[in-house]
């Protein structure tokens, strides 16, 4: 699977059944090439229009399947926001 087709997919955490977003950008080890983790920008706080204030730094660990037009995962949220 290519990096953009991951981009189409929308992300939804299974532990609240709530869509949040689309990934943007992945973290690599430098020693393996392995993903490490998916980064899914928040939205922004008047309609997006300012750019995402914080995002969500996923672990590979959490994603549990990615399908065609989803990938699920299943994360605690404020455990992976990160400020920018």
């Amino acid at each position: 699977m290519r990096v953009c087709q991951l981009r189409q997919k929308e992300v939804i955490n299974i532990c609240t059944c709530k869509s949040l977003g689309v990934p943007f950008d992945l973290e690599f080890d430098e020693k393996t090439g392995c993903v490490t983790a998916i980064i899914v920008p928040l939205p922004g706080k008047i309609c997006g229009f300012f750019g995402p204030v914080s995002e969500y730094v996923i672990p590979f660990e959490c994603i549990k399947q990615i399908g065609e037009d989803i990938i699920l995962v299943e994360i605690k949220e404020e455990k992976f926001l990160k400020k920018s």
